[in-house]
């Protein structure tokens, strides 16, 4: 594998400006100046820190409480709930018959879970590729995943604390893909952000191809590189971030929840199926390789969703909303409403059936956890019960997400830790919702 244009950074240098950004985006001769780091706290799967809700999609099927995303199935909750599932078709504004966000995303699943199996029948086991060490790059490789760590450990101190547990060759290449995350990130919510364009996006992404084919461009492009030539990722999850980072260049409303859900899949539901291939499925496990995936997803959905809520009052202040517009409108509410930051009886009883549906995700979420692999668990359980938990503090809050900033505090966090190990040393279950056919 090629090393290109590596470069160390200085031990004493800000991590903010550590990575030289400017580096991977170039116009012509020109380098856009943008920091790497993701500024609000991203609510990746494995993040710590409640990261900033953002990016969405909706479909023209939601309305008001009147929604119910499905795109596991079967699961029963159709029973105990009424929203309605959404079809794999939708109508579009026009008339016209669309594929629904639901469709797009469950083929996205269903190609990554290929890619596994195809790895699985050639192994009893996910194993990694042997490495292919060149003269020369070994200790550039390892440089580059100590310095992936150092940037897990200080920007997502629990979740790095949960990777202690998984096999050297997993977290390594856990802190890699967290990296690449949190650099895309950065693109539209950085310092910088304002100096970032269409293009530029365009370049992040050439540039990505060009490390998914081992020509990284930087020592942390490196790390990147190094890990999907050993694990079964597939490139399409890291293009859709980036889709999602387009989105939030030309889109700051969202008609209805099936807009919604498409965004909150590119921002953070990307980062499930980036990750399942490296954490592993447990041997054991009776589940589908697809139901994993597809509950991956809904924790990365779960924390966007829970992230957009939390985060209300900031993102209007940036006059971004990202709600849907149609169940507003049926709620009694406008752009105005929330501009004002009124807390009403309408408000209150919105805000309930948003959380009602977080929830629902991270219920289809909790189906899939015990699944990985048993080193894999904890990190993933922890980010589960926290985000989970602001939701609670949104409720705590009268619904108050205008002027107070929902969140988990260090007690509470310091209680959910080892209940999060604990879940992490149960088994896979013979009997689960998961189970293959």
């Amino acid at each position: 594998m090629s090393v290109a244009l590596l470069w160390i950074v200085p031990p004493n240098k800000e991590a903010s400006n550590s990575f030289g950004f400017l580096e991977s985006i170039r116009d012509g001769n020109r380098s856009l100046d943008s920091p790497w780091f993701i500024p609000r706290d991203q609510n990746l799967i494995f993040n710590d820190r409640p990261k900033k809700g953002r990016r969405q999609r909706c479909n023209s099927g939601s309305s008001g409480a009147d929604l119910r995303y499905s795109y596991l199935g079967g699961s029963g909750m159709e029973s105990r709930t009424n929203f309605p599932i959404f079809s794999s078709m939708v109508v579009n504004p026009t008339g016209e018959m669309a594929v629904s966000s639901e469709q797009k995303v469950y083929d996205v699943v269903l190609k990554q879970a290929a890619l596994v199996k195809k790895q699985l029948r050639s192994s009893e086991e996910l194993d990694v590729k042997p490495d292919i060490i060149l003269p020369g790059t070994q200790s550039l490789l390892s440089e580059a995943y100590d310095r992936c760590g150092e940037v897990c450990a200080e920007y997502a101190k629990t979740f790095y604390l949960g990777t202690m547990l998984m096999t050297p060759e997993r977290r390594r290449a856990i802190w890699a893909i967290y990296v690449w995350c949190r650099r895309t990130d950065e693109l539209v919510d950085g310092p910088n952000a304002s100096h970032i364009t269409p293009t530029a996006l365009d370049r992040w992404e050439s540039r990505l191809e060009d490390l998914f084919q081992g020509r990284p461009f930087d020592m942390l492009d490196a790390a990147l590189s190094d890990t999907v030539a050993k694990f079964p990722v597939d490139i399409q999850p890291f293009k859709d971030m980036i889709e999602g980072m387009r989105m939030d260049l030309r889109k700051s409303r969202y008609r209805n929840f099936d807009e919604l859900y498409l965004y909150c899949y590119y921002v953070a539901g990307t980062v499930g199926l980036m990750s399942v291939p490296v954490m592993g499925i447990a041997p054991e496990s009776q589940a589908t390789t697809e139901s994993v995936y597809k509950a991956a997803l809904a924790l990365g959905i779960a924390n966007q969703l829970t992230n957009i809520l939390r985060d209300v009052g900031e993102d209007a202040r940036r006059g971004r909303i990202y709600l849907p517009q149609d169940e507003l409108a049926q709620a009694g509410l406008s752009d105005e409403d929330i501009f004002m930051g009124r807390v009403t009886d309408k408000w209150r009883s919105f805000m309930k059936d948003q959380i009602k549906r977080a929830r629902m995700f991270f219920d289809e979420a909790e189906k899939g956890i015990t699944e990985l692999s048993s080193a894999s668990r904890w990190p993933v359980w922890a980010s589960f019960l926290l985000y989970r938990q602001i939701l609670d503090e949104i409720e705590a809050n009268d619904y108050n997400n205008f002027t107070r900033r929902a969140y988990v505090s260090k007690a509470k966090k310091i209680v959910a830790l080892p209940l999060a190990y604990a879940r992490s040393l149960v088994r896979p279950s013979r009997t689960t919702s998961l189970v293959k056919a």
